[in-house]
């Protein structure tokens, strides 16, 4: 058993075919199907059904997945180790982010990595917090910036506070509260508003406040990212309440600071248990760059 298989059998499970994983593994397909093929030999079962449609993994692909991925990490890591031992580092850096992060440029962190570190190959993961704390935590992920509302804070993970954010409304320019220098939880009571789906951390925050003030709220719009904030803000839709620190980055709506906004805590977090030389010369990235400073919050975006 090579670990060339094993890329081939993970390439093909990614992508669902034999084409597009011979294309991204850089090989002819036939070569990638011939490995493959000797590698089920050895095992003495098919790890594939194929059919002119579509290709799945049968049962014994699905118990050999896990492992075999594992194995590349261990391989992959321990190149790693070596080079670290010579003061190289490289490897591969798997990043996850949440899409309001504020505290921390992290493109900038990215590139002044990269300067440093040029032989680490780095892929990016965009998602809600809890998803990228449970990556984390299970070695998808080597590193996460996260936000949590103040009464959470993330389990399982080795973790630093970066900042701490306030929540604003954000309305439609001619909203009627848009020209109000501050408004309170209650005055937004009667408004429909767009949230995050009920239960994801960017949701509980206001969840929280709303429902330590006694005041209920219509959710009538729940959106997985971020993107749809603005069209249906905009044209007034409903309104929403986005970190302070995140909100000038949306354009064509009007922040508004709340009185007894609820609060969230901004987080870098990364594995407990002996981080990867790629993971620890990130984390020394990162905290060579200032936290971003959080902007006066009543101002048209």
């Amino acid at each position: 058993m090579e670990l060339q298989q094993m890329r081939y059998v993970i390439a093909v499970a990614e992508t669902s075919s034999f084409t597009r994983a011979a294309e991204r593994c850089l090989v002819v397909q036939s070569a990638l199907s011939h490995q493959i093929a000797r590698l089920e030999r050895e095992l003495g079962a098919r790890l594939f059904d194929r059919t002119s449609r579509r290709v799945r993994l049968t049962p014994a692909g699905e118990a050999f997945l896990p492992a075999a991925r594992a194995s590349l990490e261990a391989a992959e890591r321990a190149s790693a180790e070596v080079a670290a031992t010579v003061g190289e580092v490289r490897g591969r850096l798997a990043v996850g982010v949440i899409p309001t992060v504020a505290a921390v440029d992290v493109p900038a962190v990215l590139r002044d990595f990269r300067r440093r570190q040029p032989q680490v190959r780095i892929s990016l993961r965009v998602g809600a917090s809890d998803d990228l704390a449970d990556q984390v935590r299970e070695r998808v992920l080597d590193v996460a910036f996260l936000g949590l509302p103040t009464t959470a804070r993330p389990q399982g993970v080795a973790a630093r506070e970066l900042a701490r954010d306030r929540l604003v409304a954000v309305v439609a320019p001619d909203h009627r509260l848009a020209g109000e220098p501050v408004v309170t939880l209650r005055s937004l009571a009667s408004e429909v508003f767009v949230d995050f789906p009920a239960g994801t951390a960017g949701r509980v925050q206001t969840d929280q406040a709303f429902a330590a003030a006694g005041i209920e709220r219509d959710v009538a719009f729940e959106v997985s990212t971020t993107d749809f904030i603005v069209p249906l803000v905009a044209p007034g839709l409903g309104v929403a309440m986005m970190p302070s620190a995140y909100a000038p980055r949306l354009t064509g709506v009007v922040a508004v600071e709340i009185s007894d906004a609820p609060a969230r805590v901004e987080y870098v977090v990364w594995s407990a248990s002996a981080p990867t030389p790629a993971a620890t010369a990130f984390l020394s990235a990162v905290t060579d760059f200032p936290v971003t400073a959080s902007p006066a919050p009543h101002a048209e975006l």
